[in-house]
């Protein structure tokens, strides 16, 4: 793939992001958070590289635009009445949002499943404002859960191309 198709794969993703109101920096300060106790004397630059990475991918691009299209939709009322109410409450057995969400941490192995799992029940920084923003009819299901896969692919892909300093977290 050329680099300009991976630039506008990055472009387009931090787009539909912002329009959601997330922009890098919140997911950069999520990671450096899971990070820092692995990596004291890391660089916050390579949590950015990481995320940036993770929206350089197509398919990040294809579950983002599938998730937020949902939201948008259930916003406008666009699905039957008990659908736009299971969606728009984010009922915890409904799970299809994790599942699309998913798709984007199982690029970069288990330990970043693991992460997304951990993300999602946490809800640390912009993920815990989205989950809980549902005013004015806001629906961000999805949205929450795809910044958990992006950051917790970030975390994945860091993890596996970079040798921490200590293997465990310091005390």
């Amino acid at each position: 793939m050329s680099e300009n198709v991976k630039e506008d794969y990055t472009a387009r993703n931090l787009a539909l992001l912002a329009a959601r109101g997330v922009v890098l920096d919140d997911m950069v300060e999520i990671l450096d958070t899971l990070q820092r106790p692995y990596n004291p004397d890391m660089e916050r630059s390579l949590c950015e590289e990481h995320v940036l990475a993770v929206l350089r991918k197509q398919q990040t691009f294809h579950a983002l635009q599938l998730a937020i299209k949902i939201d948008t939709a259930v916003e406008a009322g666009e699905f039957n009445p008990q659908y736009n109410h299971i969606v728009g409450q984010d009922e915890g057995l409904f799970g299809v949002d994790e599942s699309i969400a998913t798709a984007v941490p199982l690029m970069y192995g288990t330990i970043a499943l693991t992460n997304f799992g951990y993300l999602d029940k946490e809800k640390i920084g912009i993920i815990k404002e989205l989950d809980s923003d549902h005013s004015e009819g806001k629906c961000n299901t999805f949205i929450d859960d795809m910044v958990c896969g992006i950051v917790a692919a970030a975390c994945g892909r860091l993890a596996h191309n970079n040798i921490p300093t200590y293997s465990k977290p310091l005390k």
